[in-house]
């Protein structure tokens, strides 16, 4: 790929604004157009971003100027956008998850290694200094040999702020679906994929009551399960409890936390770039928390676009789409089992990612030595 990469979005709802600021922050980076069913959203974003033009979805795919698409759209609109991305020679990096199913996603994956192009996907926050500061104490053996991990998301539901939330309650949606992507990737790229699962699922009430904006007070039918838990088989024998909820009020457990031979360790929110990591080893009387050592410094939404760029084609990216796939069986499958009550292998696998140096990029990209 030509340096800087030069990227159009398909999409121009709310979400694109984090990427904007990060394209922004990056010479490697060049953003030239964007597109969007409704014209007016893609002119807003044109015209305050300079060198940017607003142009149709057909037009984006066809410009000579845009080596990869970012794909923004709805998540049932993910492969229909990838493929025809891809079939116009470019690579695609896509919002979570890489599409609706795995076997769209699939189609996905095949298209492009046949036409020789790059796929990524979302979430890259695992680049950031939190989850990979968590992996660097990890693979440093600094609570020994990992034996299980358990990933918490507890909110009463997203009905209460969000002014549309009709999608979240219908197929395709739903806490593990909606949350897990970040979840599970950090669990991924912490303790390496996963061979096998069973999960187990339920939900409290049929209808959920719009909190906020001109549709308050309007019910939505709930036609999902909102209440998941799983249990997820690591190849390296280590096994992660999932539990994902859109019924349980607060809780007070860690997003992560990590237990080994030799120590537990707290692992910041997945779905953010940085925070806190903090050990507990064996024989300690408190909890230490750890200097970041790792990941992509004061990172954001985007800089898995960045590190696809600089990843030579015959390598997998980081926030790459064997990964994606890979997570969205895994939650797939979850679901699968709970619907019948039965362990359902993991039929794909992938390498645990490479890990991330301490790295700033910013203009030409700093690297720091890794501590």
């Amino acid at each position: 790929m030509g340096k800087p990469l030069t990227v159009g979005i398909i999409g121009c709802g709310a979400i694109i604004a984090q990427y904007l600021t990060t394209f922004r922050r990056l010479d490697g980076i060049r953003l030239v157009a964007v597109a969007d069913l409704d014209p007016a959203r893609a002119q807003a974003v044109a015209d305050g971003y300079d060198g940017v033009r607003a142009i149709s979805v057909d037009e984006l795919l066809a410009a000579d100027d845009v080596e990869l698409v970012l794909n923004l759209t709805i998540p049932a609109a993910h492969a229909e956008i990838a493929l025809k991305a891809i079939a116009a020679g470019k690579s695609v990096y896509g919002e979570k998850p890489l599409a609706a199913t795995t076997g769209e996603a699939r189609q996905v994956l095949d298209a492009a290694r046949e036409a020789g192009v790059a796929v990524g996907c979302a979430p890259d926050t695992v680049l950031g200094t939190g989850i990979q500061t968590a992996r660097k104490a990890i693979d440093d053996g600094l609570i020994g040999a990992p034996i299980s991990a358990t990933a918490t998301m507890a909110t009463p539901g997203h009905e209460r702020w969000h002014p549309n939330p009709d999608f979240y309650y219908q197929p395709g949606g739903g806490p593990l679906l909606d949350m897990g992507p970040y979840y599970v990737t950090a669990l991924v790229t912490l303790l390496g994929p996963v061979v096998s699962v069973v999960g187990a699922a339920s939900h409290t009430r049929n209808q959920r009551t719009i909190g906020s904006g001109p549709r308050q007070g309007e019910k939505v039918a709930v036609n999902i399960d909102s209440h998941v838990t799983g249990v997820l088989v690591h190849a390296s024998g280590a096994l992660s409890t999932l539990f994902m909820s859109f019924d349980a009020v607060k809780t007070k457990s860690p997003n992560i936390e990590v237990h080994g031979e030799r120590g537990s360790l707290v692992v910041p929110d997945p779905n953010h770039f940085d925070g806190d990591v903090k050990v507990f080893a064996l024989g300690a009387e408190d909890w230490e928390t750890l200097p970041a050592s790792a990941g992509y410094i004061e990172s954001g939404r985007g800089y898995g676009i960045a590190d696809l760029a600089a990843t030579p084609p015959d390598k997998e990216p980081r926030a790459g789409g064997a990964l994606a796939y890979h997570v969205l069986e895994v939650m797939e499958s979850i679901l699968e089992s709970a619907r019948k009550g039965a362990a359902v292998a993991i039929q794909s696998t992938v390498d645990r990612p490479e890990a991330v140096a301490l790295t700033l990029l910013a203009g030409q990209a700093d690297a720091l030595q890794p501590h």
